[in-house]
């Protein structure tokens, strides 16, 4: 398990990487309805995170990120699918994708 500043930290960035590709994905104009909802659901569970974070529950961090991570994937797939993304929007989503899937990995 990662000490806990630097889970508090990793996390960090990953909310920040959410937080951005939520508002790229908000933005656009042909964005389709299932990676919206992903972007959606991902910004709605990154709370669960920081509180589980927060209360230093290993177990509930772990889950809360296994979650979290089964969102990205879900995310990247609908991005994969998607034929009217930008460049930037998908590398916003793959960067959220790769870091939750690092972090998942760090913790198991």
């Amino acid at each position: 398990m990662l000490q806990a500043s630097e889970l508090a930290r990793r996390f960090g960035v990953i909310e920040q990487a959410i937080g951005q590709a939520a508002t790229m994905c908000g933005s656009a104009q042909a964005m389709p309805m299932d990676l919206k909802d992903c972007m959606d659901q991902l910004e709605q569970q990154k709370n669960a995170v920081r509180q589980a974070i927060d209360t230093h529950d290993d177990a509930r961090i772990r889950q809360a990120v296994d979650q979290l991570e089964s969102l990205g994937d879900r995310a990247k797939r609908a991005c994969g699918m998607a034929t009217q993304l930008t460049p930037e929007m998908k590398q916003a989503v793959l960067k959220v994708h790769d870091a939750l899937s690092d972090l998942k990995h760090q913790l198991h």
